[in-house]
């Protein structure tokens, strides 16, 4: 049997999931919520920190702000990726007006900037807008490199 190691991005709680059980809808051990949903979740400096630095499962993640009119637009192309990548990628949301850590810490230098973590290290980054198509050949491609 074979795990993959997750942060929930609810709670912050490490989780252990079978790689069979990834598309079953997997909870977390503490408080319950879905690990691999098909919606992307909105998370914080501190949940991605520990998330990029310990998940096995690819985690893409939507920097983006209130304010921006292209973040707005691509919000349901992002949901459709989302409920599409399910079970292979999970998807969330930073919001870098709330958090503006964010910003220099993971270097982003304009909004929406997409960034996919796998195995504690950047794998791909993407900026502008975007169809769902192309989040999500951008995640599968990212994903064999």
């Amino acid at each position: 049997m074979s795990f993959r190691k997750l942060i929930c991005l609810a709670c912050g709680q490490a989780n252990r999931v079978d790689e069979d059980r990834l598309t079953a809808d997997p909870k977390c051990g503490v408080c319950g919520a879905g690990l691999l949903t098909a919606k992307p979740q909105s998370i914080d400096v501190a949940i991605l920190a520990k998330a990029a630095g310990f998940d096995q499962v690819p985690l893409l993640v939507d920097f983006w702000a209130p304010w921006c009119g292209p973040c707005r637009v691509m919000a349901p192309e992002f949901q459709k990726a989302a409920a599409a990548l399910k079970g292979r990628v999970r998807l969330a949301k930073l919001d870098t007006q709330a958090n503006p850590s964010a910003t220099g810490r993971w270097n982003i230098r304009g909004i929406p900037t997409l960034v996919l973590f796998q195995n504690q290290r950047e794998i791909g980054r993407l900026a502008g807008a975007r169809k769902s198509a192309e989040v999500i050949r951008f995640a599968q491609q990212a994903r064999k490199s």
